[in-house]
C-alpha cells in the first residue's frame, strides 16, 4: 500500500536461557505508529547509517548503537567519546551528531560486532507506511559498561518519542499483556512468546526460519488484543486500502470475521491459519471453530464466505438486511440481531463468560454490524471507520444520518483506550478518539457543503470540487456519493432542496441543528 522504509529494531538482554531479561520501551501515546504500546528500541536507518546501501547489516548494527545510545542511553566504554552526542542526536537535525557518532562506531569495529542481526520482518500491506526491519541481537554482557556490568546498567529515558523503558523477562510482559495492562508490539508479542517457550539461545536459533516463513508470505501472527488475530488479506477495494482486514476472535472457540478474498491464494493463506488455530500448533490446546460472522454484504468483505463455511461445515451469521442482499449458497444462515450475544468460552487471562456482542451500525450499509468483546472492550468495526482513509457514504443504501448516528453509538461503546480494529489498515489503540474524529470530519464536511449551497454553487460536479478540494482529483468520483449522502441529509432536515438530478439549493425550510 504504502512507502517501505527500511529500520531497525534491537533486542537487548541480560541473562541467558529461559531466565533472560529483555529490555523493552514504551511508545509516546501521541506517536501515530504503535503510539502507547511496548516495543523494542529502534527506529529508521538513517544516512549517516549506511553508504548506500541501508539494508546491509552493519547498516543496521550502527542504527542500533546510535538508536540505543538515543533512547535509552546505552553506550559501551569504548565509545565514551561520544557521550556528548545524545542531546544533539535528538535534535530535529540530528544529521551532524549521527555522522559523528558513526565515526566513534566505526573506530570500533569490535562494538558494531556485538549487535549480530537475527530476522528480518516487513510490515503487512495494510497500512500507510511499511517497515522493513531487521532485528538485531545486543547481550549486554557483550559490552564494556564501565563497571556496572549487565545486571547493574538501566535504561534512562529522555521523554519524547518514547516515555519509559524497562526489562522484563518474557512471561511477566507477556502476562501483563494478556491481563490488558498494556499495549504491546505485535511482533514483539509473537517474539516474547518464542522466547518464553525456546529461551534466548533456542529462540536465537530458531526465528530466523520462523521470520523467513512470514516474509515467503506466511499471515503474520498479529494480535494487537489478546484473543483477536489479524488477517490483512488482499482484495478488490477502494483505494488507497489494497487489503481487507480478516479476524479470528476467540480462544477455545473462535469465530471468523469478514473472510474477504476472492483469490485462491490469499483464501489458502486464510486457510492455513484457521487450520493452525483449530489444530493448537506449537504446544496450544486445539479450538473449536463456530462460525462465519459478516460485518455487511459489500464485495470485499465476502469473497471467501461461502469456500469458508463449506470448507470448515461452519454457520454464516450476519444482519438480516446483509443475507437479503447476498445470494449464498450456504445452507446454515443465521440473522443477527442488535444486542444477540455470541459466547466466546474462557478469556485468554481465565476469565470466564467471555462473549462477542453484535451492534447493529447502519450507515455505511443497512446490515452494517460492529462487534465488542468483554474481557478487553475492543471492538470489530468493519466499514464503520478506518485508518487508512475515510468511509464512502454510498446512496441509496449509505445513509450519511443513520451513518452519524452509528459512530456516536459505537463511540458510546467503548471504553478509554479501547483498541478498535478496522477492515482496512491498522488497529487504532485510542478506538473512541478515532471516532470521534470521524464525527468531527464528517461535521466540516457538512459545514463545507451548507456554506457552498448559501453561495449558490449548485451542481454536484461544482460541489465536488468546492467540498472536496483537499482531495486528490481522481477520486473525486468516489466523493461524489459521500456528497450526495450529505445533500440527501440535508435535504430530509430542510437544509436542502434537490432541483434536479444534479442540481440543488441552498433550503427554506429554516436552519436545523447540525450532525452530531
Amino acid at each position: 500500500m504504502g512507502k517501505t522504509r527500511i529500520a531497525t529494531a534491537a533486542l537487548v538482554t541480560r541473562g541467558s536461557g529461559h531466565g533472560v531479561e529483555v529490555l523493552c520501551v514504551r511508545r509516546n501515546p501521541i506517536l501515530r505508529f504503535f503510539g502507547g504500546y511496548w516495543a523494542f528500541p529502534g527506529g529508521g536507518v538513517d544516512l549517516a547509517d549506511h553508504d548506500g546501501e541501508p539494508d546491509a547489516d552493519v547498516a543496521h548494527q550502527r542504527c542500533s548503537f546510535r538508536e540505543l545510545f538515543e533512547e535509552v542511553g546505552l553506550l559501551d566504554a569504548r565509545l565514551a567519546p561520544a557521550g556528548s552526542l545524545r542531546a544533539g542526536l535528538l535534535e530535529r537535525d540530528s544529521a551532524p551528531a549521527s555522522r559523528a557518532f558513526r565515526g566513534y562506531l566505526d573506530g570500533a569495529v569490535e562494538v558494531l560486532e556485538a549487535a549480530v542481526p537475527f530476522a528480518r520482518l516487513t510490515t503487512p500491506p495494510f497500512a500507510p507506511v511499511l517497515y522493513r526491519t531487521r532485528f538485531v541481537h545486543v547481550a549486554l554482557e557483550s559490552l564494556d559498561l564501565g563497571g556496572l556490568g549487565a545486571s547493574g546498567w538501566e535504561p534512562e529515558v529522555i521523554e519524547g518519542e518514547l516515555v519509559e523503558g524497562s526489562f522484563w523477562t518474557p512471561a511477566e510482559l507477556l502476562a501483563s499483556w494478556t491481563r490488558g495492562e498494556r499495549l504491546v508490539a505485535p511482533p514483539v508479542v509473537f517474539m516474547l512468546e518464542h522466547l518464553a517457550e525456546l529461551g534466548l539461545e533456542g529462540f536465537l536459533e530458531e526465528m530466523p526460519g520462523l521470520a523467513a516463513g512470514l516474509e515467503a508470505g506466511k499471515l503474520h501472527p498479529i494480535r494487537n488484543v489478546p484473543g483477536i488475530i489479524m488477517a490483512p488479506l488482499a482484495t478488490k477495494t477502494l483505494p488507497p486500502a489494497t487489503t481487507t482486514n480478516c479476524y479470528l476472535v476467540g480462544e477455545e472457540r473462535f469465530f471468523a470475521v469478514d473472510p474477504a478474498p476472492v483469490d485462491e491464494a490469499e483464501q489458502a493463506r486464510l486457510f492455513d491459519l484457521i487450520d493452525e488455530r483449530i489444530a493448537g500448533e506449537g504446544g496450544e490446546a486445539p479450538r473449536d471453530f463456530v462460525g462465519v460472522l459478516l460485518t455487511h454484504h459489500h464485495p470485499d468483505h465476502v469473497g471467501a464466505v461461502e469456500a469458508t463455511a463449506r470448507r470448515y461445515d461452519v454457520p454464516v451469521l450476519a444482519h438480516e438486511e446483509t443475507f437479503a442482499r447476498l445470494a449464498l449458497s450456504v445452507e446454515n444462515q443465521r440473522p443477527l440481531n442488535d444486542g444477540v450475544k455470541l459466547p466466546l468460552g474462557t478469556a485468554p487471562d481465565g476469565t470466564p463468560g467471555w462473549v462477542l456482542t453484535a451492534h447493529h451500525t447502519p450507515g455505511h450499509a443497512p446490515g452494517h454490524l460492529v462487534f465488542t468483546e468483554s474481557r478487553y472492550g475492543a471492538m470489530i468495526a468493519g466499514d464503520l471507520v478506518s485508518t487508512v482513509s475515510t468511509i464512502v457514504i454510498d446512496p441509496p443504501e449509505g445513509n450519511m444520518g443513520q451513518y452519524l448516528e452509528s459512530l456516536e453509538r459505537a463511540a458510546s461503546l467503548l471504553g478509554e483506550n479501547a483498541v478498535l480494529h478496522p477492515a482496512h489498515g491498522p488497529v487504532a489503540s485510542d478506538g473512541r478518539t478515532l471516532l470521534h474524529r470521524y464525527v468531527e470530519h464528517r461535521q466540516r464536511r457538512e459545514d463545507a457543503l451548507v456554506k457552498a449551497l448559501e453561495e449558490g454553487v449548485s451542481e454536484e460536479s461544482d460541489l465536488v470540487a468546492r467540498v472536496y478540494a483537499d482531495v486528490e482529483a481522481h477520486l473525486h468520483p468516489i466523493a461524489a456519493r459521500s456528497l450526495r449522502a450529505g445533500l440527501e441529509k440535508l435535504a430530509e432536515e430542510g437544509r436542502a432542496e434537490e432541483l434536479s438530478s444534479t442540481r440543488w439549493t441552498s433550503g427554506s425550510a429554516g436552519q436545523c441543528p447540525p450532525a452530531r
